[in-house]
């Protein structure tokens, strides 16, 4: 049996700066992987890869997402405080490369779409990008912030008006096959990974053994 090492909170402290973010990134397992798109008050587009990104309620359809602390300019962030409105798009596993070169730190003038070769896309009027590529797209209004005073981030809260995404990505009950799409996920600060479906079961219940519900091929 390998042996079990033990970091406590300075030892944690005491870490070179990069290994601690990777370390800690890393830690609380596999995250969401999406570009996150936005449009400046000049009419500049924004294209950003986002960990974060996560479900807050099913009604009404509610996600939110973090971003770092506002100590210095965060370009999507600002964007959707001044036009309210923001896209959050699915990575899929043909497009990492380009998805996680948006994370250089362009200036604000210069759009992420045009340097990484992933195409913008308008639907319904929607006044923010969509990635065109992109198999899952979600139209989001922006609703409200939190501050999280321990650290300086923000948490984000968005209203989901729009989703996009292929037919028969969908069973019956709603529930969206992901690993159809080819979506990823990502671990820690630079990797990304092709999940493995393994089971669906039934609702969870006291003193009701649970059953497989994936219909297998």
């Amino acid at each position: 049996m390998e042996k079990i090492l033990h970091f406590d909170s300075q030892a944690i402290e005491k870490m070179d700066k990069l290994f601690r973010a990777n370390f800690i990134n890393s830690v609380t397992g596999f995250k969401s992987a999406n570009l996150l798109g936005s449009i400046s008050s000049s009419g500049v587009t924004n294209l950003a890869v986002f960990s974060s990104v996560t479900h807050l309620g099913s009604h009404p359809p509610l996600l939110g997402f973090i971003t770092r602390p506002t100590v210095v300019a965060r370009h999507t962030y600002l964007n959707i405080k001044d036009n309210k409105r923001f896209t959050v798009n699915h990575i899929h596993s043909g497009i990492i490369a380009a998805s996680h070169q948006t994370a250089a730190r362009y200036d604000s003038a210069v759009s992420e779409f045009e340097r990484t070769g992933l195409t913008e896309e308008y639907l319904n009027n929607h006044k923010a990008p969509f990635v065109k590529e992109a198999q899952v797209k979600i139209a989001c209004e922006y609703v409200n912030e939190y501050d999280i005073k321990e650290n300086g981030t923000v948490l984000v809260v968005a209203a989901i008006k729009h989703i996009y995404l292929p037919k028969d990505s969908f069973t019956d009950d709603g529930w969206i096959d992901l690993n159809q799409l080819n979506g990823v996920s990502i671990n820690g600060l630079d990797s990304y990974s092709s999940p493995k479906l393994l089971e669906r079961f039934s609702y969870a219940k006291p003193d009701t053994p649970i059953k497989s519900i994936l219909k297998k091929e």
